[in-house]
């Protein structure tokens, strides 16, 4: 699968990014704004619940309290109870029992949140105990029976120290308070229910509860049944926290500042939020219709935009590698882009007719300039051949005066073919022959040429006259009356990497170039020396790169030990 480059500051990028920067951020400011909302609302009810909770809480401690100073009254001032402690007789104790018996009885209608007192005589094992009248016998029997368990075992009353505190008898959970005066024991209980009484005004909802725990985070009672049995009644009341399964409950509490229990309350989360499903719905959905729909925009914003924008990227792509003729197809697309198109291709139409006209100009440019360039004659040549005419003539060496003139004519019908851009090999090595043996009758033994080509290459087209300015530039500098110049000319197919070249390489035997004419020719200029301008390098060298461009090349220097070089390289092309 072809993975397309990321352009990170195309237009495509910014707007999907840019999409995603406005989406995104409220998308999750909506799912924030809800969950916001939840928390504040479980501030709010905890906080509620938790002022109501505490108030009722104070209650209870009140009512504790009260009852424990009755008893502590009782134990420090009262004839009857310090008689029961120390009596002198028998008829002593049972008349101040008795006598405690009734004050308890009246005492206890005044406190609603106690269901009985009791005096506990150690030494006599007896034990007085005073009911409001709504509890049951059965209760009565399970109560005393633990109470002389407890008392009869003689308690230091280190673990309830100066609390209530809780102990389970059969199935209820009970408070109690004991205090110790002497050989008595005097104290109170009340049952968990009825302390949970008043609190089954609170409405909590049909599924909220109202409910006693033990400092160990046993429930005691409640006044509705759990609708979780995984709550966690541990983690103190200090604050509210959700628990149950899911977390889906909120609990708060205030401990019991008289025993060693605390009041809490259950709600249901559901119940808490019943206001909000409907926002948090509404939220819900709208954070998932703007998901979707940013796939929909992003294809919306492909196909108006990104879509009609690649087609012209691409375009312009394809016309910046030199394909001017190609045109943005006609699709349907939105009036400013249509006009976009319709503008562009107009554009490149005119700037192809342009090109057209422009290159039909270099061309005719071209062609005059490489007409003008192949026209350029020597006139010493032509005027030494003359003279060698004239000469042969005076001797009547008449062969050679019709080998000179049949040189002669071969030369200048090459020379005369200004309409051809490029000839044969074997044309120009021909023509190369034919000057070389015009020069040859100039200076006799004093002038050799040897050409090395191979026979596969005589047909590759190579542009007219650029061997032929080499060797002439050679003959002019290099050959004497005082020794003889050898020149060779080779030629061969070379490769540089994948793309085949003709490499020529011409060599004398003469002096060789000057620092100053290798100078010249390095810069591209026309050399200049004591003998005036020479244009034969300059003329071929223009010639090569009106034609192949910066595809082709000239290099000059000296050879060892001694003798000028020329390699010429041209671009191998389809034989003509």
């Amino acid at each position: 699968m072809k993975i397309l480059p990321i352009s990170w500051n195309s237009i495509r990028f910014k707007l999907v990014v840019g999409l995603l920067l406005v989406t995104v951020p409220l998308i999750t400011l909506l799912f924030y704004n809800n969950f916001y909302s939840i928390r504040v609302v479980h501030n709010q009810v905890a906080l509620s619940n938790k002022n109501l909770i505490s108030l009722y809480m104070g209650q209870i401690d009140t009512q504790l309290r009260d009852a424990e100073r009755n008893l502590i009254g009782l134990m420090t001032s009262d004839y009857d109870i310090q008689s029961m402690n120390i009596p002198n007789s028998e008829d002593e104790y049972q008349l101040a029992k008795h006598s405690v018996s009734n004050k308890l009885s009246s005492d206890i209608l005044l406190y609603k949140s106690i269901d009985a007192f009791f005096v506990f005589s150690d030494t006599r094992n007896d034990l007085l105990d005073v009911f409001k009248s709504n509890i049951e016998f059965a209760e009565r029997d399970r109560v005393e029976q633990e109470l002389y368990g407890i008392l009869g075992s003689h308690p230091d009353l280190e673990e309830t120290g100066s609390r209530w505190f809780v102990r389970k008898i059969g199935q209820d959970f009970y408070a109690l308070r004991i205090l110790r005066t002497g050989d008595l024991y005097i104290g109170a209980w009340v049952n968990a229910k009825t302390l949970l009484v008043p609190l089954n005004l609170i409405d909590l909802g049909k599924e909220g509860s109202a409910l006693l725990v033990s400092k160990a985070g046993e429930l005691m009672i409640s006044t509705n049944a759990l609708p979780d049995e995984q709550i966690d009644f541990t983690q103190g009341f200090d604050q509210y926290y959700m628990s149950g399964d899911n977390n889906s409950l909120l609990v708060v509490g205030e401990p019991s500042q008289e025993g060693n229990f605390s009041l809490a309350a259950v709600i249901k989360d559901s119940q808490i939020l019943q206001n909000l499903p409907n926002l948090s719905r509404l939220t819900f959905f709208i954070s998932v219709i703007s998901i979707a729909l940013l796939p929909l925009s992003l294809f919306f914003l492909r196909h108006i935009l990104l879509v009609p924008l690649k087609r012209l990227i691409t375009v312009m792509k394809r016309i910046n590698d030199g394909n001017v003729n190609v045109r943005i197809d006609s699709h349907k697309a939105s009036d400013e882009i249509v006009l976009v198109n319709q503008t562009f291709n107009h554009m490149m139409a005119q700037i192809e007719e342009l090109k057209i006209h422009v290159y039909e100009e270099q061309l005719s440019k071209q062609k005059a300039e490489l007409q003008h360039l192949q026209l350029q004659i020597n006139p010493h040549f032509f005027m030494n051949s003359l003279n060698i005419l004239f000469n042969l003539a005076q001797v009547k060496n008449y062969a050679l005066i019709q080998e000179m003139t049949l040189c002669l004519v071969r030369y200048f019908r090459f020379m005369f073919q200004s309409n051809l851009t490029f000839v044969s090999l074997r044309e120009e090595l021909q023509h190369v022959r034919n000057y070389v043996r015009i020069q040859e009758l100039r200076f006799p033994e004093s002038l050799k040429c040897s050409i090395d080509v191979p026979d596969f290459l005589e047909n590759v087209p190579i542009p007219p006259l650029v061997i032929q300015s080499f060797l002439e530039n050679s003959i002019k500098h290099s050959v004497t009356l005082e020794e003889p110049v050898y020149i060779s000319v080779s030629i061969d197919l070379k490769e540089n990497g994948l793309d085949p070249f003709i490499e020529i390489v011409i060599r004398d035997t003469g002096k060789g170039f000057s620092e100053h004419v290798l100078s010249m020719i390095r810069s591209g200029n026309t050399v200049h020396d004591e003998q005036g301008e020479h244009i034969g390098i300059w003329n071929v060298r223009k010639r090569l790169q009106l034609l192949y461009g910066g595809k082709a090349s000239i290099s000059c220097y000296n050879g060892y030990p001694q003798g000028a070089v020329v390699e010429i390289k041209l671009p191998y092309e389809t034989e003509v």
